[in-house]
């Protein structure tokens, strides 16, 4: 399994931008699918997105399609997700999550490996 650890949450204020972090360590990283899910207060898991192994393909919920951007650097063993344009509805814990090579899916069963999240602060 990847170890996973996020970094670069905070409190932002309506319509401000952010932009966190995963780093990952052990296996190879650029064998995994990589995807960001998020924990609203009071609320399940929800997917975010997620981003091939080869960033070559990538897949939104709908729900911040055109807002936020995943992205990776496999030579940095870091994707990441920036976000803009943010509402008050997107805090939340935000967790990256792995799944070794596999296709996209926003299923949170389906992931092998879970950060311990860091926490996003949207201020109206």
């Amino acid at each position: 399994q990847v170890q996973l650890v996020e970094s670069g949450g905070g409190l932002v204020q309506a319509g401000g931008s952010l932009r966190v972090s995963c780093a990952a360590s052990g296996r190879t990283f650029s064998s995994y699918v990589m995807a960001w899910f998020r924990q609203p207060p009071g609320k399940e898991h929800e997917f975010v997105a997620a981003i091939f192994w080869s960033g070559g393909s990538t897949y939104y919920a709908d729900s911040v399609k055109g807002r936020f951007t995943i992205s990776r650097d496999n030579a940095k063993n870091t994707v990441y997700l920036q976000m803009n344009s943010l509402k008050p509805e997107d805090t939340a814990v935000y967790y990256c999550a792995a799944r070794y090579r596999a296709r996209l899916t926003s299923l949170p069963h389906e992931y092998d490996s879970w950060g311990q999240g860091t926490q996003v602060t949207v201020s109206s």
